[in-house]
């Protein structure tokens, strides 16, 4: 697929219309940055949510509608004249300003968390209409690279309907993903445990296959082997309080979101907002744990990295407690948790205190 940097690496005797379609290329990529960092519009008039998702539906249809007639235009012989490249580039131009336009009339007050995935679905669509106007000034005739280009923007102009519609709604949405990035890290770390060793396979084929080196102890093709490739008994004695500390981060995601369906209303935006800003940093936190259980295994890392995610954990409880969506602040699931945090990081404590101390 072309780059971002195709438009000015371009032949410069391009036939016109082609050169056109460079210049409307760099166009697009040219409001890419502003969608990123542009805020919303001040207006005195009352937010409607249903005339903004109503707009937003049918920019994102005239966006689509906009790349099929692009895509067909430029996919064949002849190419268009200078005149109707003209009137194709201003199309395609406008349907990408409008849903700009319409994603800046989205308030704030809202909800940043509503306002980010509607930002994330604009950008989408954007880049991928600058993508594949670029694919068509390279490869101006039928190619896969068109397909493939275009398919990109029907699809990111097919999700538009599905972003939640309110701030609640995508708490919810990205609340979910977290408990699954969380639930996907600990089903892989359980595995790695239950194989006992990740790189057993790997290596037991490389040594099959290298049997004439007589027990060189050289590395093969990169892969060490030595012990530095094993889970000492002290290592998997550290990872059983570790695999315990992951599982009690995806209790804590999943109570969480529970708590924000069950009790979470929708004009309380901006506490909505402070919880998935918190639980958003426990998926990359267990992430940075389960890289560092690998062998060979660094004890001290592994302590930092849990005490990183036994932060961000109590953090995210205390946020959850005095919000709205804990009612009952003295509700017994969010110091049963933190409790548990706790103890898994004593333990950790307990079994890295000689590595520490070194």
């Amino acid at each position: 697929m072309a780059s971002a940097a195709a438009p000015a690496a371009a032949d410069s005797t391009l036939p016109p219309a082609l050169e056109q379609l460079r210049h409307l290329a760099g166009e697009l990529r040219f409001l890419l940055p502003g969608v990123r960092v542009g805020e919303a519009r001040e207006t005195t008039k009352e937010f409607d949510r249903e005339t903004f998702w109503r707009r937003f539906r049918e920019a994102a249809l005239a966006v689509s509608r906009a790349a099929t007639t692009l895509t067909v235009v430029f996919s064949r012989l002849p190419l268009p004249s200078p005149q109707e490249t003209q009137k194709f580039s201003e199309q395609v131009h406008a349907s990408i300003k409008a849903i700009i336009a319409v994603y800046y009339s989205l308030p704030k007050d809202q909800g940043i968390t509503l306002r980010k995935l509607v930002r994330s679905a604009t950008l989408d669509i954007v880049d991928g209409m600058a993508q594949l106007v670029e694919v068509l000034y390279i490869t101006p005739t039928q190619s896969p690279e068109n397909l493939i280009s275009y398919n990109s923007v029907w699809e990111a102009c097919q999700q538009v309907p599905r972003i939640p519609r309110d701030n609640k709604a995508a708490a919810l949405s990205v609340l979910t993903k977290s408990v699954d990035l969380v639930k996907d890290a600990h089903e892989e770390m359980e595995q790695a445990v239950e194989e006992c060793d990740p790189y057993y396979g790997l290596l037991s084929d490389i040594e099959e296959d290298n049997s004439d080196n007589h027990g060189d102890e050289e590395d093969i093709l990169g892969c060490p082997s030595n012990r530095d490739s094993y889970w000492s008994e002290e290592d998997q004695e550290l990872i059983i309080p570790c695999l315990a500390l992951v599982r009690a981060s995806k209790a804590c995601l999943k109570k969480i979101r529970l708590s924000v369906a069950e009790n979470g209303k929708k004009d309380q935006v901006a506490q909505l907002d402070d919880i998935v800003d918190i639980s958003d940093e426990i998926s990359p936190s267990v992430d940075d744990l389960a890289l560092s259980i690998y062998p060979p295994v660094c004890h001290p890392t592994v302590r930092i990295n849990c005490a990183k995610l036994v932060s961000v954990l109590k953090k995210a409880l205390e946020i959850t407690k005095a919000s709205h969506v804990t009612p009952q602040p003295e509700d017994s699931w969010i110091p049963l948790l933190i409790n548990a945090v706790d103890h898994c990081m004593n333990r950790i404590k307990e079994l890295t205190q000689h590595e520490v101390e070194l």
